[in-house]
This record gives structure tokens, sequence and C-alpha cells, in this order.
């Protein structure tokens, strides 16, 4: 190993280990926590010994999360129920999480609305409703939480996907969320860095991801592998706690990303030829 090598992995280390300690006692809320890839990440907060607020609609599945973080080493883990279509659930999710807690270190953004993985058949109401559980839920919730995470010097952590960074068919009125995700979070980055704030926010691109809602829609009809939700999970906290801002997960979303600026006409044909669809 070359001294340049052993200096940048001991340092790798550091980071890591500092970013892992800083969790112990952490007020985080992390929405979409019932199921999936949120629910990996309560495991492994818990696991770092932080204080959690979960939420997500379906109430007895996150009393037994809450219970399982409980026993996982969390300092706290509480939760509550909410909708995010709702004109006011994300508020009341935020002051829940404010009274319990105290304040906010972490806001974890991480819920979806379902949507069919099919071709888009001019359902606007649809579109309209997944938007605003996607996207509209999102800066809601982030706008209550700014002056707590101003104040604990917090981070804000979205959770998006490769299709906010690329299209793919099947999925317009989600990847339309995603899209806007990054370019509002986006802007709002440039913004609080020109206000010299002390809120970071880290915008996390996945692809496909294990989860049972992913695999469900997507057996047999493409080979993309799909990757752990667990490994997913922990790359995201790790993205926060380090204040970076951005991450892809698998590595290689990163590179699909510079191939389709730079090839752009070659991306698009591998992108239609990963699915198993029959031509009319």
């Amino acid at each position: 190993m070359t001294k340049v090598s052993s200096i940048f992995l001991n340092y790798e280390c550091r980071l890591s280990v500092d970013a892992t300690e800083s969790l112990r006692g952490a007020r985080v809320l992390v929405t979409g926590a019932s199921t999936g890839i949120g629910e990996q990440m309560a495991y492994h907060y818990a696991r770092f010994g932080a204080q959690i607020v979960l939420t997500a609609r379906r109430e007895k599945v996150l009393q037994q999360v809450a219970e399982k973080c409980g026993s996982l080493g969390a300092q706290k883990a509480l939760y509550i129920a909410a909708d995010m279509a709702s004109d006011s659930d994300p508020d009341k999710v935020v002051e829940f999480a404010l009274n319990s807690m105290g304040g906010i270190d972490y806001l974890v953004l991480n819920h979806i609305g379902p949507s069919p993985f099919s071709m888009w058949e001019g359902d606007v109401d649809h579109t309209r409703w997944l938007m605003k559980v996607n996207f509209h839920s999102y800066i809601q919730m982030a706008w209550r939480s700014l002056p707590w995470l101003e104040k604990s010097r917090g981070s804000l952590v979205v959770v998006s996907s490769l299709l906010g960074k690329m299209p793919s068919p099947f999925v317009a009125p989600y990847t339309a969320t995603k899209f806007a995700l990054n370019g509002f979070f986006g802007s709002l980055a440039h913004e609080l860095a020109m206000k010299n704030s002390n809120v970071s926010i880290s915008v996390c691109t996945l692809g496909l991801i294990d989860t049972d809602s992913a695999m469900e829609k997507v057996r047999g009809v493409t080979n993309v592998p799909a990757y752990p939700a667990s490994d997913a999970a922990l790359n995201i906290i790790m993205t926060g706690a380090t204040r970076q801002s951005e991450m892809f997960y698998p590595w290689f979303t990163y590179i699909i990303t510079v191939c389709k600026d730079l090839f752009p006409s070659i991306t698009d044909y591998f992108i239609r030829n990963s699915y198993n669809y029959p031509n009319p």
C-alpha cells in the first residue's frame, strides 16, 4: 500500500468513525419507515443509538418497527401514522417529532406513494396525487423543519432515484416527482449556501433496490440487478452524517448518468432494450 493510499484510507476510516459517533443520541425523523429502505434506515439508526421518530401510513406495522428499534439500541423510538397526501399531516408529523425529541438533527425524507408500473394512459388525477405525496409533502416538511435544523446544525436527507436523473419507460408519474425533488432541493442547497446556513442537504440517488414493492413491479419485466435495501439505507445514513451533497448507490449509477449526458442515443437504446416489452 502506498503512503498516499494509506493516508486516504485512514482519513476515510476516521470520517466514518466520527460520523457514527455523531449519530449517538441524534434526533432523527424518518418518513416511509414501515417497510423497505425506510425500515432498514430505522434499524441502522437504532443500532447507532439515535433517537428516532418514524412515520408511514400503517400504524400497526410502524409499532412493530419501533419496538424492534428499541431492542436494537435506539435511545428513543416513537411513531406516528400519517397520510402524506393530506394537507395537514406533514406538518403534524414534524410537530410530533419536535414535541417528542425537542428538536431535529436529521430529517430523512424517504416516503413514496404507490404508482403503477405501466405505460401512461393519461391518468392526470393520479399524477397530481403522486406529486403531492412524493414532492409537495417533502418541501412542506422541509420548510417546517428548517428553523430547527438551523439551530442544531442539522441535515436534510432526500431519498431520490436514478429515475430523477434520467427518464425510463413505465414510470412517467414517478419519474416526474423525482425530477422535481432533484431540481427543488438542488436549488435550495444553493440558496442555503449563499445564506451561510448551518443546514446541509444530501440528495441520494438510488438504482433498483430489492424492496418487496419494487421487485413485485419489475419481476419478469427487466433483468436489471437489484441491490440490498439494508446497504442502500446505510449509505444514505452515512451520506447525511458526513454532510455530503450527493450520493449514488450503487456506485455505477453515477457512471450511467454521465453516459446519458455524453451518449444520449446509445443510453436510450440500452434503456429501452433492458425491458421485456412485446413489439406491436
